[in-house]
């Protein structure tokens, strides 16, 4: 009985002493947490977030932009590079050809613009002021002075005058001397006509013709983007649009030259119409004047016939 009394003082003792024993150094007996590491996976609250969504999200905006660019007027690759002197290069050889024609031809009308516009020009200048240096003269030989050494259809119509009058010296049918002279004023003035209209039969053949070369040369180059096209077996712009628009540059260039030389034909067509009434004008003045001197010639016989 003693021994059961012992042993149960002594766990009542050992309870009450572990009830006076404070909180501090209980918790400082149990064991801290370890703190979340790094490197350990993500709860599972956040790992509700659908990551894989948003990276499969970015690449769709990122695809999306070129066609939103294509959408609102971009150009496409490849299309950037195109140029007239690219098409030309890239071209084939018989549009090349036909574009090298065409071009030579637009040179030559823009020549011939130039050097009609300068010798019409000067000859129209010059005539008048001899049509005005003569317009007080008597006879042909006072006008040829007026004139001098001046070159001009005027000074040659004279001289056709003054040589006609010569060579019918004696004759004394003057009907006949005025109609030889004026057939050789016509010559003259026909001579002059031609000589002014040198260069306008290219003009016209140029205006009439450079728009079906050119239209030549885009059938062929359509024809052979038809033939890339069955070739590649696509109809991807970026294929397509090279060829065609290789093609129309031969059309651009020969309307390029076509429209040019038919305003300038047109436009010289009046200036030599212009020009040739000029040249009428001088020859009547110098059909006067050879009908004065032979007026005054007849007029000299009777009064040297009266005096005798």
């Amino acid at each position: 009985m003693k021994m059961l009394n012992f042993r149960s003082i002594g766990a009542a003792v050992l309870a009450l002493s572990l009830l006076a024993t404070p909180a501090p150094l209980l918790a400082q007996q149990v064991p801290a947490a370890p703190p979340p590491s790094a490197a350990e996976p993500s709860p599972p609250a956040t790992a509700a977030v659908p990551a894989p969504a948003v990276s499969t999200a970015e690449p769709s905006a990122t695809q999306a932009l070129p066609e939103a660019g294509h959408a609102q007027g971009g150009v496409m690759p490849g299309m950037s590079e195109l140029s007239p002197w690219t098409m030309f290069l890239n071209a084939d050889i018989v549009v090349k050809i036909v574009m090298i024609g065409l071009a030579i031809s637009s040179v030559i009308t823009w020549t011939i613009f130039i050097a009609k516009k300068i010798e019409l020009g000067r000859a129209r200048i010059r005539l008048r002021r001899s049509l005005k240096q003569i317009g007080e003269s008597r006879s042909l030989a006072e006008a040829q002075m007026a004139l001098g050494d001046k070159h001009s259809v005027l000074s040659m119509l004279l001289a056709a005058a003054l040589r006609e009058a010569k060579l019918s010296a004696g004759l004394s049918s003057d009907e006949g001397i005025k109609e030889r002279a004026a057939s050789s004023f016509s010559e003259y003035v026909r001579a002059e006509g031609r000589h002014m209209r040198r260069g306008m039969g290219f003009l016209a053949t140029i205006g009439a013709t450079a728009p079906f070369i050119g239209l030549f040369g885009t059938v062929w180059g359509i024809m052979n983007s038809f033939i890339g096209i069955s070739k590649s077996q696509t109809t991807n712009l970026a294929v397509v649009a090279p060829g065609i628009a290789e093609a129309l540059l031969a059309t651009a260039i020969g309307l390029v030259a076509a429209i040019p030389a038919v305003i300038i034909y047109n436009h010289f067509s009046r200036e030599i119409k212009v020009y040739l009434e000029l040249v009428a004008r001088a020859s009547g003045a110098a059909g006067r004047l050879l009908s004065r001197d032979l007026d005054r010639s007849h007029g000299s016989a009777h009064r040297a016939r009266a005096a005798e």
